[in-house]
């Protein structure tokens, strides 16, 4: 079985962005333990963060969908570097809401500060999926300023990725693509 070009190169990519991720969530967290920051400066730079996240989110999308349409990649492939970007992308923000729960405890209704950090970040990776797929809050909900604007990043750059992008796909390929030359 024949394998596309660049699968390998997509693999590595993906998973360095992912390395990336966790790393920036560590940086910043190792940041606020350090007390570098107060809690209002530390949310506002987990919000930058958050904010440079969406904007790199934002173009990898645009990047994935001309790549599609340039290479005509079949749309299961799409599909999966979509779900691959998708799963970044909520992990992303999970951690986010983490930092900001650190800093301001109040950051996030129904939190228990008495969970250990693998059961507050287990808690805000399904806030984060509960938010980019559109099914609602459910029992968590941001309680400041920092935790609703990153919420709503969130949940605008899944309206991006889930309605413009996937449902609107095949039409937004053959509008994209560059047309050759038929030969008669």
């Amino acid at each position: 079985m024949k394998k596309e070009p660049g699968i390998a190169a997509q693999i590595i990519r993906q998973g360095g962005e992912v390395v990336v991720i966790v790393l920036v969530a560590a940086g910043l967290q190792a940041m606020w333990n350090a007390r570098w920051l107060s809690a209002q400066a530390f949310c506002l730079v987990v919000l930058l963060a958050a904010f440079a996240k969406t904007v790199f989110f934002f173009v990898e999308n645009l990047r994935h969908i001309l790549m599609a349409t340039q290479d005509d990649m079949p749309y299961h492939r799409v599909l999966g570097l979509m779900g691959v970007n998708m799963a970044q992308i909520t992990l992303a923000f999970a951690l986010d809401y983490w930092c900001l729960e650190t800093a301001e405890p109040a950051s996030f209704s129904e939190i228990d500060p008495a969970w250990n950090q693998g059961e507050q970040v287990f808690e805000f990776f399904f806030f984060s999926v509960l938010n980019f797929s559109f099914f609602g809050f459910g029992d968590v909900t941001p309680q400041t300023i920092p935790a609703k604007l990153v919420t709503m990043m969130e949940v605008l750059l899944g309206f991006f990725t889930v309605i413009f992008l996937l449902s609107d796909f095949v039409s937004l390929k053959d509008s994209l693509r560059i047309r050759k030359p038929k030969d008669d």
